[in-house]
């Protein structure tokens, strides 16, 4: 295992990321940016596989999770990503994804089950249904954004593989696509592939959720597309990008972050703002945006109702 650790690019400024509220469409806001649809992260590919969904996107939004907030700006949230399997720089995450291939999608479910099985990630899309929730996302580096998720609640995938008794924690795994993928080479050092996991008392709550789209569309692959976690309690890194196995065990599975630097990415992993990172406080977040604002961070992230899972 590595001793050091490659982080993102901190110092980049904010400023890096154009500022576009006017773009109300994704024409407009290739054509104003001048680059062309794979760049921008929404390949023909993209464009196609939106086109086979018509009647999935958009998804009617559920009133029980909508806060009364602001949403982030879609090109910000679309822009400023996560995802080191392409590249350690937020903002460049979109410019390096149009390689990756992303329709058909197979996941796996599997491990202390009765029925494992195994299925595509459209087809199950539209055997759940959808719906569109706004969630806070509070990202670990302590900046946060307002986004409204299309999906399914990961309770309803993990119950058809009716897990056993024994079974205590679910684990995801992402794609690791190396030829697709070019971060992967950039950190050989990671142990890839990149893998979270919940409690499964976690993964069965209300708020868990699947998404399988973003603003009313599907995925962009810069945010996970096809198929990503969604644990709003929890800092970012916990929602896992582009799922392709899920698998129930009896032991607190491994992942990425915890087993690099198991101090600053516990296993737990719940947004609190009682308890500092190492390198940092928790007690406040950037709201990014055109004109980001700070604003005090909530335990829990807002979310009240899962304090229960802790006691």
């Amino acid at each position: 295992m590595a001793n050091v650790i490659i982080r993102p690019d901190w110092h980049l400024p904010e400023s890096s990321i154009t500022p576009i509220n006017e773009y109300h469409n994704r024409r407009a806001f290739v054509k104003q940016l001048g680059l062309g649809a794979g760049i921008a992260g929404l390949s023909l590919a993209d464009t196609l596989q939106a086109a086979a969904a018509p009647k999935l996107y958009p998804a009617k939004r559920n009133a029980k999770y909508n806060p009364k907030i602001v949403l982030t700006n879609k090109a910000w949230a679309t822009g400023y990503n996560n995802f080191y399997e392409f590249t350690t720089s937020k903002e460049h995450v979109r410019f390096l994804v149009d390689k990756f291939k992303t329709n058909p999608w197979q996941v796996e479910v599997s491990g202390l089950c009765d029925k494992p099985f195994k299925f595509d990630a459209l087809d199950m899309a539209k055997k759940l249904g959808l719906e569109e929730r706004v969630y806070r996302f509070r990202c670990v580096e302590a900046w946060s954004m307002i986004v409204p998720w299309t999906g399914y609640t990961l309770s309803k995938l993990l119950k058809q593989a009716e897990p056993k008794a024994s079974a205590k924690y679910v684990k995801f795994y992402t794609a690791m696509k190396p030829a697709e993928m070019p971060g992967l080479a950039r950190l050989p050092q990671y142990p890839w592939p990149y893998t979270e996991g919940l409690r499964l008392d976690e993964a069965m709550h209300d708020l868990t959720f699947m998404a399988t789209g973003i603003y009313g569309e599907p995925l962009p692959k810069q945010n996970g597309a096809p198929l990503r976690l969604v644990v709003p309690w929890k800092y970012g890194y916990k929602s896992i990008k582009s799922i392709v196995k899920i698998e129930f065990t009896d032991r607190q599975p491994k992942t990425l972050w915890n087993a690099l630097a198991p101090r600053e990415y516990p296993f737990e992993s719940n947004v609190d703002p009682g308890v500092p990172h190492p390198r940092w406080s928790q007690a406040s977040e950037r709201l990014i945006g055109p004109n980001p604002v700070r604003i005090k961070t909530i335990k829990f992230n807002g979310y009240p109702q899962v304090a229960g899972l802790y006691k």
